[in-house]
């Protein structure tokens, strides 16, 4: 399989250079290791997350795609669906078959025929609609940090190093009220 599976990505990867899309990069890690690949998201338009750019590392099994790979936020974020060591837990790369928890159909798992490209759609979703009901990182799903002032006076939509936006009055006295509120539920 592992001859089948190294030509299958540098398939897509040809496909991905040759024809991009928008929203992310992809590209090899090492020029010798088709299976471990480094991808760049842009943050989506009209979320906290716009504007920044988010590196993270696609790891496949040598069995791909009967398998999925595994993927790894570098840049540190803070989102429900992104442990706080940056493993992405999305339905589209949990291993095929039954969920033993019951929470997720077959069909929403990993199937072979999904591609980078359909797993990075997937993901830039994901970013755009968490999943608060299956987290990751429970403190990111209980809404605790998403915003966060520094010491100039800017919000961080995202725990790190993405996009910083200025605050208009509105947003400084909500973001305030809102840190007060949860500061007497004690989060």
């Amino acid at each position: 399989m592992t001859e089948q599976s190294a030509l299958l990505l540098r398939k897509q990867l040809a496909e991905l250079n040759k024809n991009p899309v928008e929203g992310f990069s992809a590209g090899l890690i090492d020029d010798e290791d088709i299976y471990k690949w480094e991808v760049v998201i842009i943050g989506p338009q009209d979320t906290l997350f716009e504007g920044g750019f988010f590196k993270a590392y696609l790891t496949f099994p040598y069995d791909y795609p009967l398998r999925p790979p595994k993927m790894k936020f570098i840049t540190e974020i803070w989102h429900p669906n992104v442990a706080k060591n940056g493993d992405v837990c999305i339905s589209i790369l949990h291993e095929p078959g039954e969920d033993k928890f019951g929470y997720e159909k077959p069909e929403e798992r990993w199937l072979p025929i999904h591609t980078v490209e359909t797993i990075m759609i997937s993901v830039i979703s994901m970013l755009a609609d968490p999943n608060s009901d299956s987290p990751a990182n429970v403190d990111a799903a209980s809404g605790g940090r998403i915003l966060m002032v520094n010491s100039r006076g800017r919000w961080l939509a995202v725990y790190g190093k993405a996009r910083r936006w200025h605050l208009t009055r509105t947003q400084t006295q909500w973001q305030s009220s809102r840190l007060k509120e949860m500061a007497s539920e004690g989060k």
